[in-house]
């Protein structure tokens, strides 16, 4: 990992024969926190010891240790400028620990001393990226790929930088190179995805997905994806493999929605019942079983969930709509109208409670509360449900007459 040559171990050992000698053993046999203390001594006995002060830095750089790593390195920098190796330890020290900006010098003047030397180059084109410089970082790993062409870790790196400047077709191309030449890493691409989504190119992102059929995720996203599009029959096999693979609330739910959308609701209802079991206190989720419940024609059942809901959401104007409608279905009169008197004590008696109103009076044979409620919806309507005002007008006249005999 750390380019220690064999010429400079030999010339460490020459001059620091002891405790400097005892220190490369250690360093050697992998014994880092006891190489520290011996280097750490032989720096005590010759604070100018610049070999011992190298080796104490990759001593604490194999232990992880990096604030006193980088505090060693800059110290053989301080002692003998220009220390190749030294240069490059502490460029992939900083870059280790996120201070790309701070690594970009050392791996530049690294690379600079060994023109031909890949490692420093691609080390300096990953700070350049990871510190926003994404411009130099795209010429950087251009300048890797052509010393070495088959570099899927330069052609990774080219990929995330096109990306980062926006160019997302050219992004592509190198993504997809890369992962021809290390198919481990061909997942990466996902990141492309995203962008395309951000970026609202749906078909791009959905293709970029396709691609990593094996990865739960993709599967899951594609999916999702599909049904947005519209192409709901393509998005089901998807969907249901990542059910039967991670069978979270979330995919459950996609699923119930795709098959919704393909006109098969009652292969959702199990789904979407897991997914509340799943998760009792999702109220969104519960509106969404009781929506298809009632589209089902499973009216209790969907009022029963919109109960629950309205619980927890006494003020909202949607869930009571929804348990009013679901009760009125399922002929619950006495339920439906305190759902209706709730909405109006809420300010948002429409015309469409009025009528709903007046169907439930007529059943529990409130006349005269019907042909009110039928009148008030006429009254109210100004000609946006014609069909029911057809309706309400024929049964204002049979009411009456039925009263008139009375």
């Amino acid at each position: 990992m750390w380019p220690v040559t064999a010429a400079l171990l030999l010339l460490f050992a020459t001059q620091n024969p002891d405790p400097a000698g005892e220190g490369l053993k250690a360093l050697d046999a992998g014994n880092y926190a006891l190489a520290a203390e011996d280097f750490g001594k032989a720096i005590a006995a010759n604070p100018s010891d610049y070999f011992s002060q190298f080796n104490l830095a990759l001593a604490y750089s194999m232990l992880h240790k990096d604030t006193e790593a980088i505090a060693a390195y800059k110290k053989v920098l301080e002692l003998k400028p220009g220390l190749y190796e030294a240069q490059l330890n502490l460029g992939t020290v900083l870059l280790r620990d996120k201070l790309a900006s701070d690594a970009a010098p050392y791996l530049r003047a690294a690379s600079n001393q060994k023109p031909k030397e890949i490692k420093p180059r691609i080390l300096l084109a990953q700070a350049l990226l990871d510190s926003g410089s994404f411009a130099d970082a795209v010429q950087a790993y251009e300048a890797v790929l052509v010393a070495e062409p088959k570099s899927a870790v330069a052609e990774l790196g080219l990929a995330r930088a096109l990306l980062r400047e926006k160019r997302l077709k050219d992004s592509e191309a190198h993504f997809l190179r890369a992962a021809e030449l290390d198919p481990k890493v061909k997942s990466d691409i996902l990141e492309l995805g995203v962008a395309y989504e951000n970026g609202k190119q749906t078909e791009d992102a959905i293709r970029i997905y396709g691609l990593c059929p094996d990865v739960v995720a993709a599967r899951e996203r594609l999916g999702e994806l599909l049904v947005e599009a519209g192409r709901v029959a393509d998005a089901i096999p998807y969907l249901e493999r990542a059910v039967q693979e991670s069978p979270t609330a979330a995919n459950r739910l996609a699923l119930a929605v795709a098959y919704s959308r393909n006109k098969q609701p009652e292969k959702g209802l199990p789904l979407l019942a897991a997914a509340v079991e799943a998760e009792p206190g999702n109220l969104d989720l519960r509106m969404i079983y009781g929506r298809d419940l009632f589209a089902a024609h499973k009216y209790a059942a969907a009022a029963r969930e919109f109960s629950r809901v309205a619980e927890a959401r006494p003020d909202s104007v949607e869930t009571w709509n929804a348990f009013a409608a679901a009760l009125n279905a399922a002929q619950d009169d006495p339920h439906a109208l305190e759902a209706l008197d709730r909405l109006k004590a809420l300010g948002v008696e429409e015309p469409a409670h009025l009528y709903m109103r007046a169907g439930i009076q007529e059943r529990i044979k409130d006349r005269k509360g019907a042909l009110d409620s039928y009148k008030k919806f006429l009254a109210a309507d100004h000609g946006k449900m014609q069909n029911e005002e057809f309706i309400a007008a024929y049964r204002i006249r049979v009411i009456e007459r039925e009263l008139g005999k009375r």
